[in-house]
């Protein structure tokens, strides 16, 4: 039987190589999109044939695990790619047992020769934990020995999104690169490049809604957009579904919640926050939202501080699994009365 594309089902496999896909990581590091100062480091280390100990940190969707999946595609070819790189991701198991057993043994096999098409090979494996940050601190503190004593056959690549999770000895080990979100319109340019590839047909204004509501997370553009041409087939994918596919607040409904606090009464403010919770909008959108509004406001920074503070602790609370309803309603009860006293 013939194998389908995932995303052109008519499609059969000769055709497959001229599809685009729509999460096709970089082949080689310089396809990595605008982290200049990690790709001149990696490709300086790449024509030496030599990597130190890296740590890629930043925020999710920026590029990370692409980025050294690129670059030990680049060192190592196709053909000894498996063998020499050992991937585990959060979703593996990855406690202090696994460090001992699974990484240990992969770091202590060598690795030496060429490879099938002449060129050098290095004689170091890499091993890449994904979500590093998830990693319990006796793990951790098992592959800080690992990584000293295994140096000259293997090198680590931890990736995670707070650096301040990783243990110091870890930190201390291994070159620290950030990771910056992406800037607008580098997600702007590659969101074209998809949708010209794959013929769909946008507006303008969808692509602006689409690198708003991700914040600078490609990741997270790249499906919001696949949902879009999923539900348009054939048709215009326009602002509005960009918004309804995020799960993004209208802004209007934004806009007429804070207007209620800032001149109307508390009943209508029970209603209007009652309206949005039964809506469905998830309350920590809500408030991510409101912040922003409430920072361009006209109120004074006396103000804008003691909403704000409300604001972090109705975040811990629905972080905790407080009742919606009420956390909203205590955050806009608050912007009332820092409000009244213009």
């Amino acid at each position: 039987m013939m194998d389908k594309c995932k995303w052109h089902p008519k499609l059969g496999r000769r055709q497959q190589a001229k599809c685009v896909w729509w999460t096709r990581r970089p082949k080689c590091v310089d396809e990595v999109a605008f982290q200049e100062e990690v790709v001149a480091v990696l490709k300086k280390s790449l024509e030496g044939a030599d990597l130190p100990n890296l740590l890629f940190y930043g925020p999710p969707g920026t590029g990370k695990t692409s980025t050294i999946l690129a670059a030990a595609r680049e060192l190592y070819g196709p053909e000894l790619y498996k063998q020499r790189v050992l991937e585990l991701n959060a979703s593996d198991e990855r406690g202090i047992q696994v460090v001992r057993e699974k990484v240990k043994n992969f770091a202590q096999l060598t690795a030496a020769g060429t490879r099938q098409d002449g060129k050098p090979c290095p004689p170091f494996k890499i091993i890449i934990l994904d979500e590093a940050d998830s990693m319990t601190a006796p793990a951790q503190a098992a592959l800080r020995r690992t990584m000293e004593k295994e140096s000259r056959t293997t090198r680590f690549c931890l990736i995670c999104n707070y650096i301040s999770r990783i243990i110091e000895p870890l930190t201390s080990r291994c070159s620290k690169f950030r990771f910056k979100p992406l800037a607008n319109q580098i997600q702007e340019k590659r969101l074209l490049d998809i949708c010209e590839k794959e013929n769909l047909k946008y507006s303008k204004e969808s692509i602006a809604a689409l690198v708003q509501v991700s914040e600078g997370d490609l990741r997270k553009a790249i499906t919001f957009l696949q949902s879009a041409a999923r539900l348009n087939v054939e048709k215009e994918i326009s602002e509005r579904v960009v918004i309804e596919i995020a799960g993004v607040v209208p802004s209007k409904m934004v806009h007429d919640l804070l207007q209620i606090c800032f001149k109307g009464t508390f009943e209508k403010l029970e209603v209007a926050v009652r309206d949005l919770v039964d809506e469905g909008f998830a309350a920590t959108q809500v408030l991510s939202q409101l912040h922003d509004s409430i920072i361009e406001s006209d109120l004074n920074d006396k103000q804008k501080s003691v909403i704000t503070e409300k604001m972090a602790v109705v975040d811990k609370c629905l972080a905790d699994g407080a009742d919606e309803y009420l956390q909203l309603l205590s955050l806009c009860s608050v912007v009332m009365q820092q409000a009244s006293h213009n």
